[in-house]
């Protein structure tokens, strides 16, 4: 047998002894799609959320009309905010909520922390860090007359303690990182981070974009003070979904909302004049909430909560694991390299490879229903969502990348 029989063959092993198989029945299917390895960019809807959607309108939407918001729509960003801090985020109730995008989440975050260090004059980010945020600290900075201070991170890393200890110091306001590099899907280390920061005084806000929904993440237990991230990638709350924030419960009553809103405000019906901050999460809302939007995270989260994030995160290790033996058996022959750490316990749920041509590669898959990600320079991501993606999947997508070089 081939090279390539001996993984297809492994594929179904793997397959057939998956205790989460089940769990791809759920999502629905796209006609013409044999290989979809984009779950990290935009996960697949689920079947139930084609019901729910049908059913709000008709019944919520349509049936109680504006009395909805008093019976349930004002409640739901705090709702699923805590269900998704259960169920993935290791966050206690009251800390989370869904609100806007990750960029407008990132920007109240981010200018809340500064103004809750005052004095300080620099915030703390990686270079590699994803462009928005990287380009809203630019603009807090810019607006606030703050420094950036720039942490080096390895092409097929990400940021560790250790550099950040290298940077931080007594003028660090806030550190913003990754969880997962969206790039190279180098996990850190965020507990140790933390900690590296705030022995400096300052504070910190992760991104779990990328990681939400695959990867646990322990908020409370790592002492994390902020944290945002999308809900439409791992979460599967479709394209534009709002984002969810978490703001840990001891900076709550401090927290300096910039984006003053009616329904952040502590009696958004009394219409009063002057803005009065609503206690506790609520206060990070500022206008109606996107129900609409937020319908679809629900279906996601409760699949979550039921397969176990644990468990998903062990399908995700398997799965990168068994992507990694791939490429380097079809691939390297070809001059692939991997740009993403091969340590399991330091990698994401993507797996990042690099080749002058995918460019062009990637176009020429896509005309074949096998969906991988391309990013520049010239890397292709293999999102590997661990409940919707098989092993089977995977190798056909890798086979189908070799077979576009070998042309």
């Amino acid at each position: 047998m081939t090279e390539a029989d001996l993984l297809l063959v492994a594929a179904k092993e793997l397959d057939a002894a998956d205790p989460l198989a089940g769990f791809r029945d759920s999502f629905l299917e796209a006609d013409g799609v044999h290989s979809y390895l984009d779950g990290n960019s935009l996960g697949r809807p689920l079947r139930a959320t084609s019901d729910r959607l049908q059913d709000f309108v008709r019944h919520q939407w349509g049936g109680r009309l504006i009395r909805g918001w008093d019976e349930q729509w004002l409640d739901l960003p705090q709702r699923i905010g805590d269900a998704l801090g259960a169920a993935a985020l290791g966050a206690a109730p009251g800390q989370c909520t869904v609100a806007d995008s990750t960029t407008v989440l990132l920007y109240k975050l981010a200018r809340a922390a500064v103004a809750a260090r005052p004095g300080r004059t620099e915030i703390v980010l990686d270079a590699d860090n994803f462009p928005t945020d990287r380009y809203v600290m630019e603009g807090i900075a810019r607006e606030c007359g703050l420094t950036l201070r720039w942490v080096p991170t390895a092409y097929d890393g990400g940021v560790t303690a250790e550099a950040v200890a290298a940077a931080v110091g007594p003028q660090t306001a806030l550190a913003v990182f990754s969880h997962v590099a969206y790039r190279s899907g180098y996990l850190a280390d965020a507990q140790a981070i933390t900690a590296v920061v705030q022995a400096a005084g300052g504070l910190v806000l992760w991104d779990l974009c990328h990681s939400a929904g695959a990867v646990p993440a322990q908020l409370d237990g790592w002492n994390v003070d902020y944290a945002v991230g999308c809900s439409y990638k791992y979460l599967n709350g479709g394209p534009g979904a709002p984002a969810w924030a978490y703001v840990a419960a001891r900076h709550q009553e401090e927290f300096s909302q910039p984006i003053q809103g009616w329904l952040g405000s502590a009696d958004p019906f009394g219409m009063a004049q002057g803005y009065v901050p609503a206690p506790g999460i609520r206060r990070l809302v500022s206008g109606t909430p996107p129900v609409l939007g937020m319908l679809p995270m629900q279906d996601m989260i409760a699949l979550v909560a039921e397969a176990g994030i644990d468990a998903i995160r062990a399908k995700s290790v398997a799965l990168t694991e068994y992507a990694l033996t791939a490429v380097d058996k079809l691939l390297a022959p070809h001059g692939v390299v991997v740009a993403s750490p091969r340590e399991a316990e330091r990698r994401g749920s993507h797996v990042t490879i690099d080749h002058p041509a995918f460019k062009a590669v990637t176009a020429a898959l896509w005309e074949q229903g096998i969906i991988p990600d391309y990013r520049n320079p010239s890397g292709i991501r293999l999102g590997l969502s661990p409940l919707s993606t098989s092993f089977e999947e995977t190798y056909l997508g890798i086979a189908a990348i070799t077979a576009e070089l070998a042309r």
